[in-house]
């Protein structure tokens, strides 16, 4: 191919998400969203979990700008690739605002987080996954939650008092945010819920086991509401917290619905 027909690479390439926009609309949020992504969490057991997260990243940009520049999120990602964790999320967030020229920046890492834990009465070991999200926002100040979403087991009071045989249950998601002023382990956050619940789920169970679970339930029945208030108690005793968000859902076994509750609030 002669000289003639190469193309030629300009010397300065347009920016265009740095030109001007005149619709005079500020965006609050705009960014790159579900990136896998290796992370590491602080085991309470292990001292490390390596797991995986999806990862969104998002800032601000002001009215004057038409757009931001994407592949900027990915360049302060990858300087972090040998271990993302609650650790580093600051700088993070802060390298992040400094990289896209913005004031608010914002990051989400969702993840499986991993515990083992011993059947009831045969005490077989199996692992249990728990969905897990770390939530930071970089302004003025830096702003973080820890959230976990705990599997449990709900036994209907109203069912086992009208019910001459048996009580009907259900699984049920407990989803708890927190701020606190010292750290949390997941393992007790997780500890803390599943005692409010009436029973906890397990990966592995045998005959035994089963038995005792199906019986403990029976014997600690509680509604949607006894939950979130049990587990609300229980958070206020915790000095660390600082705020809170709990959230319950029973998939209800005889209903196609399911039932919710929900209370916010603080220790200060």
């Amino acid at each position: 191919m002669s000289n003639h027909h190469k193309q030629q690479r300009p010397a300065v390439m347009p920016d265009m998400q740095q030109s001007r926009d005149t619709r005079n609309i500020a965006i609050d949020k705009v960014g790159v969203k579900d990136i896998g992504y290796p992370i590491v969490v602080m085991d309470k057991y292990r001292e490390k979990q390596h797991t995986v997260a999806r990862i969104n990243m998002f800032v601000d940009l002001p009215e004057h700008f038409k757009g931001t520049h994407m592949s900027r999120f990915i360049e302060v990602l990858n300087q972090h690739h040998a271990g993302i964790s609650v650790e580093n999320m600051e700088t993070i967030l802060t390298e992040m605002k400094s990289r896209l020229g913005s004031g608010r920046a914002h990051l989400e890492l969702d993840f499986p987080y991993f515990i083992e834990k011993r059947a009831p009465i045969s005490g077989a070991r199996s692992l249990m996954e728990y969905q897990c999200r770390m939530i930071g926002t970089q302004a003025e100040t830096y702003d973080f939650i820890l959230e976990a979403s705990i599997p449990v087991t709900s036994l209907c009071p109203c069912s086992k008092e009208i019910s001459e045989r048996g009580a009907h249950n259900q699984r049920s998601i407990v989803t708890v945010q927190i701020r606190y002023s010292e750290h949390i382990w997941l393992e007790d956050l997780i500890e803390w819920v599943e005692d409010c619940a009436s029973c906890p789920v397990y990966a592995l169970l045998k005959r035994e086991d089963e038995k005792a679970v199906t019986e403990q339930a029976y014997d600690n029945p509680m509604f949607v509401e006894d939950m979130v208030r049990a587990v609300t108690q229980k958070l206020r005793s915790i000095p660390q917290i600082s705020w809170f968000k709990i959230q319950c859902e029973n998939f209800e076994s005889i209903h196609n619905h399911s039932a919710y509750a929900m209370v916010e609030g603080g220790n200060n």
